[in-house]
């Protein structure tokens, strides 16, 4: 797809001549570090070159229209500056909406309506944040369309409260902080609990990030989900007869050997301990990257998949499937599942030169055993949420 054409299709849709300002925000992979922002660890993620673009024009009334061209036959959803209230049959449109509704509720003058087309190139259902990207190309283009001067994590947090209160959905501030704060070539440690955070430089001259997309949707539905975290709350409380805790992340590997005794549940046991491995690990991924040990941080992602797999158990045959498959491929520094499991995406670091051999290798073995074909991409590591000024650069 060339940005022209986008430009063309744009200005088709709403009937215009004019030519709309440019905006993107990235997807994101969490590196590793799953299933611990909500237990108040560490979580370390990194904006990816995949992302949505989104073009706008101001209106010269109070009408919002939307359009997305990843989902054509849904049309132009219609609303307005008065009522941007949720509608189930506003669909995809909620989110921006949303921004918008939320960043008004915060004191922010946005006093016209607006033309807005989205594109994005994510995968649908992978589990890489399309949602959170809608949401900060959004928050981007209102800062800049109505000369808002907004601090970043400011606007992070009017994305995660879209999806907490204007959606429904109890996530936390990962993917909001990863597709607005992200770096070029940098991975970034985030204290889910305080927010504070730190970069690591990732740069990968002789190797890449390839996402397998395992194709199939990620099914963790809210019984699940409610029930890991039901889970987490329970063996908080179990630890916190011995221990003065409030979460899990304030527990490190040691005291979780010395007082898991605590836990009388067995897999209640299982799931704390891969949230406690897996805050150590992610703060150790850090330290790791910082030293220029890629070796080293591949190897955490390894045991980050198999303490996902048999502690927290959330990986399933098809995930399982690809990053074993892949683990047996030349080249590889370490492979690991990325998101909330069940489906949606695994990730792998890869030699470049092994690239090609890698992915015909994997495709055939996920393809024998599970009945479909995979689909990869390479990903590089780039910037967060931004205005596009050079339209020649709008696809590095």
């Amino acid at each position: 797809m060339k940005l022209t054409d986008i430009i063309t299709t744009f200005q088709e849709t709403f009937r215009t001549t004019d030519t709309p300002e440019i905006f993107f925000a990235p997807g994101r992979i969490n590196l590793i570090g799953e299933h611990t922002d909500y237990n108040g660890g560490h979580v370390f993620p990194a904006s990816i070159s995949y992302g949505t673009f989104a073009l706008a024009a101001k209106r010269d009334d109070q009408n919002v229209r939307f359009f997305s061209m990843n989902f054509p036959d849904s049309g132009v959803k219609d609303s307005s500056l008065a009522d941007l209230s949720y509608r189930t049959s506003d669909d995809w449109a909620n989110f921006p909406k949303g921004m918008i509704h939320h960043m008004i509720m915060a004191g922010h003058t946005i006093d016209t309506g607006l033309d807005i087309l989205y594109y994005g190139n994510i995968p649908n259902s992978s589990g890489l944040s399309s949602s959170a990207s809608i949401e900060m190309v959004t928050g981007v283009l209102l800062e800049n369309m109505f000369e808002l001067t907004i601090p970043r994590m400011d606007l992070v947090r009017i994305g995660q409260k879209v999806e907490n209160e204007y959606i429904g959905v109890q996530s936390g501030i990962m993917d909001q902080f990863a597709v607005g704060m992200g770096k070029k070539d940098q991975a970034m440690l985030l204290d889910c609990e305080t927010l504070e955070y730190h970069y690591a430089s990732l740069v990968l001259d002789k190797h890449a990030i390839i996402i397998m997309n395992t194709n199939k949707n990620r099914t963790l539905g809210d019984s699940k989900y409610n029930e890991r975290r039901a889970q987490c709350e329970q063996a908080v409380a179990d630890l916190s007869k011995e221990l003065d805790i409030k979460k899990l992340g304030d527990v490190t590997p040691a005291q979780f050997e010395t007082h898991q005794s605590a836990i009388e549940d067995a897999t209640i046991r299982k799931r704390a301990r891969h949230v406690i491995d897996e805050n150590a690990r992610t703060i150790q991924a850090h330290s790791l990257l910082e030293k220029g040990d890629l070796a080293g941080f591949g190897e955490l992602m390894n045991a980050s998949h198999v303490s996902l797999q048999k502690d927290y158990e959330v990986t399933g045959p098809e995930l399982d499937t690809i990053v074993g498959a892949a683990w047996k491929q030349p080249g590889v520094i370490g492979a690991r599942m990325t998101g909330a499991g069940f489906g949606g995406c695994a990730i792998a670091i890869v030699e470049k030169d092994q690239i090609d051999v890698f992915q015909e290798n994997v495709h055939s073995i996920y393809q024998e055993k599970i009945g479909y074909a995979p689909t990869f991409y390479i990903a590089s590591i780039g910037d967060g949420a931004k205005k596009i000024e050079h339209l020649e650069k709008a696809f590095e």
